[in-house]
């Protein structure tokens, strides 16, 4: 199999990418996904997050209310969200290998990709074959953040500069990564570069695995 990360900075584009890649045959989860498991009730992420940033996170049946959470983590004086990332990255990060490891096991020549934000940022660079940042304009952020969200322009700036602010600027993004997508244009320009690198990684999972000969003497 081959392992891939699938990064870029906020509001680039990387769930429609992902999107475009499992409906080629790739294997792909979403670290967030695995974020919002770890921190259900029971769970030692949650444990450790409610302990951290205190009950007010929490939503009336005790589930954490993200909004809330990422106000507390983005929104205070200096930002906590090192102490977040602190907690939930080590989890996140086994959460993914383990699932990478499971669908290699039953599809040995798969692509299997996890798209994260924070890849980069996390440390977990190590643990891909490959690597695909998606980009797009820097104007363009606030704009799908705000049809996101349902909020004004200026809102969704002010957003996308505040979590921008906790990730690499996507100049050091690119120079990390073996491939780019460039989501600025239509979809279907997207997809022309979906489909083209999705060939590559394909032949490249294939060569990792070879199929054995068996002799007998």
């Amino acid at each position: 199999m081959l392992k891939v990360g699938l990064t870029g900075g906020i509001a680039a584009g990387k769930s429609v990418v992902s999107e475009m890649f499992v409906a080629l045959g790739a294997y792909v989860v979403q670290a967030d996904a695995l974020a919002h498991l770890l921190m259900q009730p029971g769970q030692p992420v949650y444990q450790q997050v409610v302990q951290c940033f205190g009950r007010g996170i929490l939503n009336p049946d005790g589930s954490v209310n993200r909004p809330r959470l990422a106000e507390a983590a983005f929104g205070s004086q200096p930002a906590r969200i090192a102490e977040l990332n602190r907690i939930v990255h080590p989890a996140v990060i086994q959460a993914q290998e383990e699932w990478m490891e499971r669908v290699g096991r039953e599809h040995p020549h798969a692509v299997v990709m996890v798209e994260a934000a924070l890849i980069l940022e996390a440390g977990a660079r190590a643990g891909f074959d490959r690597l695909i940042v998606v980009t797009c304009r820097p104007e363009q952020r606030a704009e799908r953040w705000a049809r996101r969200l349902h909020v004004d322009l200026e809102t969704a700036r002010r957003e996308v500069e505040r979590r921008m602010a906790a990730q690499w600027p996507d100049a050091e993004k690119i120079k990390a990564a073996d491939y780019v997508i460039d989501n600025s244009g239509s979809l279907d320009q997207t997809e022309v570069q979906v489909r083209a690198l999705f060939a590559q990684l394909k032949s490249a999972a294939l060569a990792t695995c070879p199929s054995r000969l068996h002799t007998e003497s």
